[in-house]
């Protein structure tokens, strides 16, 4: 385990339902509610229009590392990071499915929490996912004490200012 004080905390970002909400987003369609508000390549996830581009300045303005914890891999760094201005960022490799996990699963674990705390080293972290319980919290505090922060985000919504202005202000105590 590493210094928790070494490097920046990291910034743990999912894609679906926090950077692409499942519901309308602010400006996500033309006035009269049928039109994106730009055309998505053929082939492209049709949510990439509900992208917001003014949360990569943002994010990129944060006291951390962004890392992508999303299933969309490298694809993230292909087709999300350009519309937001930010630059490649590292992204969580998951592991194979195993026992562990569906042991997890049935304890109400989130697949993902485990690998994130491996990950981190003991740094501290913000893990923004719109699928967070109280379980990953709990089994979070108890590993990994008052380094992280896990921040669900309602995916109707998407990721806000308001948001942001919480993660900020934990980012700013480390």
């Amino acid at each position: 385990m590493t210094d928790a004080r070494v490097g920046r905390p990291l910034f743990f970002l999912d894609v679906d339902g926090p950077l692409l909400p499942f519901g309308a987003g602010p400006g996500a369609y033309e006035a009269d509610g049928e039109a994106p508000r730009e055309e998505v390549e053929a082939g492209a996830n049709p949510l990439l229009d509900r992208l917001d581009p003014a949360l990569g300045p943002r994010l990129a303005a944060l006291p951390c590392e962004l890392v992508w914890a999303t299933t969309w891999l490298d694809d993230a760094n292909e087709c999300i990071a350009p519309r937001l201005g930010l630059p490649r960022l590292a992204v969580v490799d998951w592991p194979e499915p195993s026992e562990q996990e569906e042991r997890d699963r049935r304890a109400g674990l989130h697949w993902k929490t485990r690998p994130l705390l491996d990950r981190a080293g003991g740094r501290p972290f913000v893990w923004v996912d719109d699928e967070i319980s109280d379980a990953d919290r709990a089994w979070t505090a108890a590993r990994h004490g008052d380094r992280a922060l896990l921040h669900r985000v309602d995916p109707r919504r998407g990721l806000r200012d308001d948001d942001l202005d919480l993660i900020e202000d934990w980012l700013r105590g480390w």
